[in-house]
């Protein structure tokens, strides 16, 4: 199923402002909150819909991808990216505040998911870690699996904790000031638990003071045909553990593209460069040249003559984006030789001196720039 555009989701242009954004997801997620719309199930899918978009369009690094990418840079066409991986708790934990004191604490929405607008414990999200793979055009062509080593902080086996004793597990502590207009009664991140509702108990050897311990992990990687140097694909969830439990981060992998000595990437499109003989230019000839799903045979006709490109369709790169292929252009060169024998160089005197051989354009040679635009006519 294809997902839809984010600014096309939250009802906002691409150059929103990070308020106007805001503003149009607030109004969304009141409209679809489940609790306005018990059992209904398409509010529910709008519901996470609107906060898939929110998570995106909200973070400008997230956004710049998206913009540049689409899906695929914010980990969609890798199957670990956002939307349906999204629970009611990743929603409430991540965008709670959104509404200035949980979604509880507006319009009389009670409680939902286990949270509640009058004082609820946060849902810690353990933070991402981000790794480099490089990827030769063979692999971009075909898509690949890698298995990478990852460092990650996890939780650390035995870890217990317990209520909170400054907050009794709410997340939150309440103040009250006397003012001019009266009592006010603010509410406030515990500064003991840090929003959890929960310390530390027993930690075991090794672990540090949130009950994470360094452990080194095997993460398989799914990389689709057609990545692009420099894109971020996302591994839900093997990031670092929270603290004391909670949601995992995720592992951020951006790509490298392993540049070939050959063949020269622009976009979708492939080039290389391939010389011939003066003798093979004059008679034609047939050529193997390798491409990134292997060797293929064309065809140089008589009288080739340098500078000419010969298109090979869809012998590019695939899209991410559709299931459009690129096209191979082979730059033709016809080399002049540098040293020749006694015999060679009679036989071109005797060309010049009978009038032969003369360089006599028809009218029919492209320019330059014809060339360029026959390249992506």
């Amino acid at each position: 199923m294809t997902k839809r555009d984010y600014y096309e989701i939250l009802g906002v242009s691409k150059s929103a402002s990070a308020d106007e954004i805001k503003k149009a997801y607030r109004k969304l997620a009141i409209k679809y909150h489940p609790d306005k719309n018990p059992g209904d199930k398409e509010a529910e899918e709008k519901f996470k819909e609107a906060a898939e978009a929110y998570e995106v369009l909200s973070d400008a690094d997230k956004k710049a991808r998206y913009d540049q990418f689409g899906h695929a840079g914010v980990g969609g066409a890798a199957g670990g990216g956002y939307g349906g991986g999204m629970n009611m708790e990743d929603i409430f934990a991540q965008f709670g505040d959104i509404f200035g004191g949980g979604f509880g604490g507006f319009g009389g929405f009670g409680d939902f998911g286990g949270f509640s607008g009058g004082g609820r414990p946060q849902q810690l999200r353990g933070s991402n870690l981000r790794v480099r793979i490089r990827l030769t055009l063979e692999e971009i062509f075909s898509g690949t699996q890698k298995t990478l080593k990852v460092k990650r902080m996890k939780l650390a086996q035995g870890v217990t904790s317990k209520t909170c004793p400054t907050c009794n597990g709410k997340g939150v502590q309440m103040k009250v000031m006397n003012t001019v207009f009266g009592q006010m009664q603010t509410q406030t991140t515990c500064g003991t638990c840090h929003g959890l509702g929960k310390v530390a108990d027993k930690i075991p050897a090794g672990a540090n003071a949130q009950g994470l311990i360094q452990e080194e992990e095997e993460v398989n990687i799914n990389i689709p045909a057609g990545a692009r140097d420099g894109i971020q694909l996302s591994v839900k969830g093997k990031g670092n553990d929270a603290p004391l439990g909670g949601t995992p981060g995720d592992l951020l992998v951006v790509i490298e593209e392993v540049e070939d000595k050959n063949i020269k990437r622009e976009g979708d499109n492939l080039h290389q460069e391939l010389y011939i003989s003066f003798a093979e230019a004059a008679l034609g000839c047939s050529k193997e040249i390798s491409t990134v799903d292997g060797k293929v045979k064309i065809k140089i006709d008589a009288g080739t003559q340098s500078g000419k490109i010969l298109r090979l369709a869809g012998k590019g790169l695939p899209s991410l984006d559709s299931y459009h292929k690129g096209d191979m252009f082979v730059h033709i060169n016809v080399w002049t030789p540098q040293k020749l024998t006694p015999e060679q160089k009679e036989f071109f005197q005797k060309q010049i001196d009978q009038g032969e051989m003369k360089a006599e354009p028809t009218g029919k040679e492209k320019s330059f720039f014809e060339r360029v635009r026959d390249m992506f006519s």
